[in-house]
């Protein structure tokens, strides 16, 4: 899509914003419909693009898939297609999702390398030690990643990093296979205790999800679910760090504080004032931020997918803020584009070092991933004149109404077909 934003700074936001299930869950859901034989409902599903694309990889694998507002039905049949080589697998890094209940379910699977977002390497090989320790053969040939087994049986599986990816397909490998699996230094994350949730609806047997160690008891067959997706901890950050870049006031519901606890720390040591909800939280930043350190981490730490965000917020605040990332390479690439918007940074490996200016200036930026796109939306809004957000695509992939919601809180930006 070749869409730009145009971004006016100066306005402080102020108002509500509704959270809709996160894009980190849903599209492992929509994968986990595979296991099953029958029609499963996932409901609070976002409008992002991401959803119809994965609509588009189970669809090539023999299901029905209907999308109507918020709510995703999949009806699964008998006979599974294990193939998926199709346009919608190069442009979705979720699509890998499909290998651990094709492996689960039908025992065999070919599936295309992922595309998505350019934020560095994603590789695959903890998710094919995974399921090699469960008895699969496992290879990548000709851009495929294949994997066969006459049946899968429980192991004991010890994963190199707390990879959510790996966690997800061997977790949905393991519940139809034979036997008792765990899996030692499993990824935290909330997503994969809603992912857990709705395979427990489904029938499989779970306990540790949440906890650095997932025990699976291994059954026959499962049965399809009604499930609701969790709130999208990412987008509830943005809008959180959107208020705190603009010394703005924003209530944030359909997202739990809990699942937010490192970046909401953040901001309190920055000079918000957070106030927890039954059903979300508030943001209040009276003055100019403070700098603050940041390290990314996985799950309970700082997320990287809220790094950008952090970045805008140093980029603006008083003082100076040292921002680690120890989870993806590349994600770097937005500090150039804050450059030229005016900020004062610098990038050494995993380290990005920014001294705080009390504006920045407008200037033409380019999305390299969907955080990069919504965190250079943030830097336009504290940014004298206005800037131009291209590739903006990438946003549309994880941010409903991105636009709309921005509007709403009293924001100036307009989308703008090239």
């Amino acid at each position: 899509m070749d869409d730009r934003f145009l971004v006016t700074g100066g306005a402080r936001l102020f108002g509500e914003v509704s959270v809709a299930g996160a894009k980190n869950s849903v599209l492992k859901l929509m994968a986990a419909a595979l296991l099953v034989e029958g029609t499963t409902i996932i409901t609070n599903c976002p409008a992002i693009l991401d959803v119809p694309l994965m609509a588009d990889v189970l669809t090539g694998l023999g299901c029905r898939v209907e999308l109507s507002d918020d709510t995703v039905r999949i009806t699964t049949p008998a006979q599974l297609s294990y193939e998926a080589d199709f346009p919608a697998v190069g442009r979705l890094r979720a699509s890998v999702c499909v290998l651990g209940p094709l492996m689960g379910r039908c025992h065999r699977a070919r599936v295309a390398l992922p595309g998505g977002d350019a934020i560095g390497s994603r590789p695959l090989d903890m998710h094919q030690n995974g399921l090699r320790a469960l008895g699969a053969r496992m290879s990548i040939e000709h851009g495929m990643v294949v994997g066969e087994a006459e049946r899968l049986r429980g192991a004991q599986i010890g994963l190199d990093f707390p990879s959510v990816g790996a966690t997800e397909n061997i977790l949905m490998a393991a519940v139809l296979a034979q036997g008792t699996t765990v899996i030692d230094n499993a990824a935290r994350e909330p997503e994969i205790i809603d992912l857990a949730l709705m395979l427990g609806q489904m029938g499989a047997k779970i306990s540790g999800a949440g906890s650095a160690t997932i025990t699976i008891e291994g059954v026959d067959a499962l049965h399809p679910t009604e499930h609701r997706t969790v709130g999208d901890r990412v987008v509830g950050g943005t809008w959180a760090y959107a208020a705190a870049v603009t010394q703005g006031h924003v209530t944030v519901r359909g997202v739990r504080a809990a699942h937010l606890a490192a970046p909401l720390e953040r901001l309190v040591q920055s000079g918000a004032i957070v106030e927890e909800l039954a059903d979300g939280f508030s943001i209040d930043m009276p003055s100019r931020p403070r700098a603050v350190d940041f390290i990314t981490m996985p799950y309970p730490g700082f997320p990287t997918d809220l790094q950008p965000m952090a970045l805008a917020l140093a980029a603006v605040a008083e003082g100076h803020s040292l921002i680690t990332e120890n989870v993806f390479e590349a994600r770097f690439r937005f500090v150039d584009e804050l450059i030229r918007m005016g900020a004062d940074a610098r990038t050494d490996g995993h380290h990005a070092s920014l001294r705080g200016r009390a504006k920045l200036s407008s200037a033409p930026v380019w999305s390299t991933d969907i955080r990069a796109g919504a965190g250079l939306v943030l830097a336009g809004l504290v940014a004298e004149g206005v800037t131009e957000v291209h590739e903006v695509g990438h946003i549309d992939r994880g941010y409903p109404h991105f636009v709309e919601d921005l509007r709403s809180l009293g924001a100036k930006i307009e989308r703008v077909a090239l």
